[in-house]
Formats: structure tokens, C-alpha cells, sequence
């Protein structure tokens, strides 16, 4: 399965890593998003052709011709951000969510459209792992925005027919994330103070490097269908936040153990962990262990500096 593809928001972490994976399997691949992209740079990414310009209908239809594929990176990133500009992050996700769909109803009918969302539409699950068929109740805008989105694609495959999926992922990380736990940690470990990181510790997370994430999203596009598939994207691995800092706390030649506030984030719950069988039965399985991830983080960290 190759052809035209567009990926909204290519410029960003998860999207370039999915530009950049669709290309090495021989798609010709298009970006649309935030943000000048000098052309070595985005042709290193595999992006033949960048659009700087916001996700809307009509920069779509403009710019986007007819994808066979469109993976639709672009959207809110950030619990905290959702919390503090709810309607910017309803923007951000669902309005461009709503213009990828229209847009593919309108113009590129035969596409196969695959939305990244995320495990905030699971709230303060109830089981762990936690499988799809666990009752969604997010408790962020976030998450709230995610579900829309969600419910906006199941909408236009049975409404419309359009070829969906929907990839639900858990902790994505790797190089290239300027922001969240990893990069904070590594941002307050290069600083002479000793850092202090929020809530206790033991919270669990379920990484998931984002090359295995980029694999997974091709994989969903070759079974999206009418009915809107959905499935987690993690490991099924419980990692404790603890775990992680004590890890690059070694690999920056930190002296010394995490210290936590006891105040957790809001809006994000305790404990993720991904029931994971469904996307293995897709015939995709992580690949990179979360150790690994992490020396290849401070790395590309080192470099970046």
C-alpha cells in the first residue's frame, strides 16, 4: 500500500516521525501545518511538499490534491494547555479534525484517514491495562476533545463511508520531544539546582517509542475500514515515573535521587497501561524497549544542545 499521502502537522514530533516512515516505504508524502520548513530539512523528513498554513477546509482543498492516505498529526498536545485555553484546544482538535473529514468526504472519498488520539479519553480508567472497550470518560478538555474527534470519524465512515482508524496512544516519546517529562527532566538535570519533579513518583506510564508509534500508524492505515477501528497504542509495559528519572538521572551523570512535590499534574490520572492485543493482531508489535528509547533520548538531547 503506497500512494500520495498527506500528513497534517508533519512539521511536529509524532508527524515527522510518520513523514518520515511512510517515505521509506516508498509513499510520496505531503505536509500541511504550523511553521516555515526550510526545504533540506523537510526532505530529510521524507516531506516532498510543505504548506505553511492552519488545517482548515480550505487550505486543504487548496493545497492537499488527493491523498490516498491522510494521517492527521496535527491537533492539541498538552493536558495543561487544554486545561488552561479549553476553546483554543477544541480548536486545535476538533475543528481541524472536522476539516480533515470533510475534506477527504468532499475531495479524496477512496483516502484511508487514521487519527492519532490518545489515552485521555479513557479518564481515570477503571482497569488496567485498559482495553478499547473500556468506557470513555475523559477528565481533561483534552481528553473530552480527543473523544470528539473520535466520534467525528466513527460519524463519517458510517454516515459517508470514508476508511477510518483511530490509534489510541499512551505515553509516545523519542527524539525530537521538546516538551513533557522527558525533556523538563533532562532540562533540570543540566542545571545546577537540584530539580524537583510533581507528584510522588510511583505514577505508571506506558512508553511508547515513536518510531514503534509511526509503525503503528502506517499499520492502521492499512485496516481502516467503515467502522472506525480503535486501538491502543503502548507497550503493556508499567514503567514508574520514578523508574524513568532514576534512568537519566545515570545517563546525564546526575548524582543523587528524584525529589516529588506530592502534588500530581491536573487533569492527568495516576496510572496508564494499554491493553495492546488488538493492534497485535494488526501484526504490529513495539519493538524498542523503553531503556533503550531513553539512551537514545539523552542522546539526540547531548546533540541538541
Amino acid at each position: 500500500m503506497t500512494g500520495s499521502a498527506l500528513v497534517t502537522g508533519a512539521r511536529g514530533f509524532i508527524g515527522r516521525h510518520v513523514a518520515r516512515h511512510l517515505a521509506q516505504l516508498g509513499w510520496q508524502v505531503a505536509g500541511l501545518g504550523h511553521g516555515e520548513w526550510e526545504a533540506a530539512e523537510r526532505l530529510g523528513w521524507g516531506v516532498s511538499r510543505w504548506q505553511a498554513a492552519d488545517v482548515s477546509l480550505e487550505n486543504l482543498v487548496a493545497a492537499a490534491g488527493r491523498p490516498s492516505l491522510i494521517v492527521h498529526c496535527a491537533g492539541g498536545a498538552s493536558v495543561g494547555i487544554s486545561v488552561e485555553r479549553p476553546h483554543e484546544d477544541f480548536h486545535r482538535t476538533v475543528s481541524t479534525t472536522a476539516a480533515v473529514l470533510e475534506f477527504a468526504r468532499t475531495h479524496a472519498p477512496e483516502a484511508a484517514v487514521v487519527l492519532p488520539s490518545s489515552t485521555a479519553v479513557y479518564g481515570n480508567a477503571g482497569v488496567l491495562p485498559t482495553p478499547e472497550s473500556a468506557p470513555l470518560a475523559p477528565v481533561s478538555p483534552y481528553g473530552v476533545h480527543k473523544q470528539m474527534a473520535e466520534q467525528l470519524c466513527r460519524f463519517y465512515s458510517r454516515q459517508y463511508g470514508l476508511r477510518t482508524a483511530v490509534v489510541r496512544f499512551f505515553s509516545v516519546y523519542g527524539p525530537y520531544l521538546r516538551k513533557q517529562l522527558l525533556w523538563d527532566a533532562c532540562e533540570r538535570l543540566s542545571r545546577e539546582e537540584p530539580p524537583r519533579f510533581f507528584g510522588d513518583g510511583d505514577e505508571t506510564r506506558d512508553w511508547l517509542h515513536v518510531e514503534d508509534a509511526a509503525r503503528l500508524l502506517e499499520t492502521a492505515a492499512r485496516n481502516a475500514g467503515g467502522e472506525a477501528p480503535a486501538v491502543n497504542g503502548g507497550t503493556g509495559q508499567p514503567v514508574r515515573v520514578r523508574e524513568i528519572l532514576a534512568e537519566l538521572f545515570q545517563l546525564l551523570g546526575r548524582a543523587g535521587e528524584p525529589v516529588f512535590t506530592g502534588v500530581g499534574r491536573p487533569g492527568e490520572p495516576k496510572h496508564y497501561l494499554a491493553d495492546i492485543a488488538a493492534a497485535r493482531s494488526w501484526g504490529w508489535a513495539p519493538r524498542i524497549d523503553w531503556r533503550e528509547g531513553l539512551r537514545q533520548y539523552v542522546s539526540w538531547y547531548r546533540r541538541a544542545q
